[in-house]
């Protein structure tokens, strides 16, 4: 791997969020809906469960741009569909 690729995927990781206290009826998709008012998102993943294919309550966030992570790491809560979200930095 050449130091360039290796400083992109350390840039991408630090955009990077865990979003924890998902609601179980929160989709990737809403996920991601949600988070594209603070900044284009990449990528959205909420996590399931293999067994019983229900969500295990969180997921992550990937923003294209440093902007949008600032903008979402800034907002002192988020709340979606009525339960307050744990928002932090991913550790990659």
């Amino acid at each position: 791997m050449s130091s360039s690729a290796g400083f992109n995927a350390l840039a991408r990781g630090v955009q990077k969020l865990f979003v924890g206290n998902l609601p179980w009826t929160v989709s990737t998709k809403e996920l991601q809906v949600y988070f594209s008012k603070y900044g284009h998102v990449q990528s959205s993943n909420v996590i399931y469960d293999k067994t019983t294919g229900l969500s295990r309550g969180y997921g992550f966030i990937v923003f294209n741009t440093r902007d949008g992570y600032s903008n979402a790491t800034n907002k002192a809560y988020h709340s979606l569909e009525g339960r307050v979200l744990d928002v932090q930095p991913a550790s990659s």
